[in-house]
């Protein structure tokens, strides 16, 4: 479930029904505690918070979170140096730091999560696929991924991701959008460089692909707010997909949007 996605804040809820962790605190405390407790949860049921990067749209509300409830933070240990190097941050307890390590699975209960590495001008950024540590379907473990603040995807990217159930995936600008738009230039060519944002188009792309791999569900997140809409970034997937069905094949994978404000409808898998 996304609490918030968008170049504002991000903060996504994940796990299992032994295991609940956030992915990001990018909000204040008090939205993270009203969006858990819409879906009938508060913030003493989580275990956890995984943090991809340290940029403050993804670490905003970490220090109330981590502070008022005594939540272990996982991250790898550049996201680690530079969160408590962050003003506002250093005030975190240190020991509720726990490095995790790209490709490197890490179990707690029946939730197993595997940090892999993204493109993106951070220190050590990872993004996250998260599998059912026990019992199988139909011979294979379901699992989500989250992937946000992607530069570029390429195939390890695409192996990372293969088989997932479903995923929030970045859908950060349009290009013509971002382009035309009012930020200066050197601002521009960081979100469209290989270290910066992934498009709606590449978003598009890349579902295409995972659309073949066995995807179910995908949510379009973290759209920028002045280079992007919704019904935009929804319709330039849409369209991709649909154009990519082989022929005499129905069904495709179900589609959304995260609500930079509001929380998204729950995926359950």
């Amino acid at each position: 479930m996304s609490i918030a996605s968008g170049s504002s804040g991000n903060c996504i809820l994940v796990g299992t029904d032994r295991a609940k962790f956030l992915v990001d605190a990018g909000i204040s405390g008090k939205r993270i505690e009203e969006g858990l407790l819409s879906e009938g949860l508060k913030p003493e049921d989580l275990d956890g918070i995984f943090l991809t990067h340290e940029h403050t749209d993804h670490i905003s509300g970490l220090r109330v979170m981590s502070k008022r409830y005594k939540l272990p933070i996982y991250a790898t240990a550049g996201t680690i140096d530079a969160v408590l190097r962050t003003p506002g941050q250093k005030e975190i307890p240190v020991e509720l730091f726990h490095e995790i390590r790209p490709d490197e699975v890490f179990t707690y209960r029946n939730l197993e999560a595997v940090p892999f590495r993204i493109s993106h001008d951070a220190a050590e950024p990872v993004a996250y696929r998260f599998y059912e540590a026990e019992g199988e379907r139909g011979g294979q473990r379901t699992s989500v991924a989250t992937a946000t603040d992607l530069g570029k995807y390429d195939d390890y990217i695409i192996e990372n991701l293969k088989g997932a159930a479903a995923v929030l995936l970045e859908a950060n600008h349009d290009i013509n959008m971002l382009q035309v738009g009012r930020y200066p230039y050197r601002l521009k060519q960081r979100i469209l460089g290989d270290r910066g944002h992934l498009s709606n188009d590449s978003a598009a792309m890349l579902l295409r692909e995972l659309s073949r791999m066995g995807l179910r569900a995908a949510l379009l997140g973290h759209l920028s707010e002045e280079n992007n809409l919704p019904a935009l970034a929804y319709e330039t997937v849409r369209l991709e997909l649909k154009m990519s069905e082989e022929p005499g094949k129905s069904g495709g994978i179900a589609l959304g949007v995260a609500d930079r404000n509001r929380r998204s409808a729950m995926i359950r898998i």
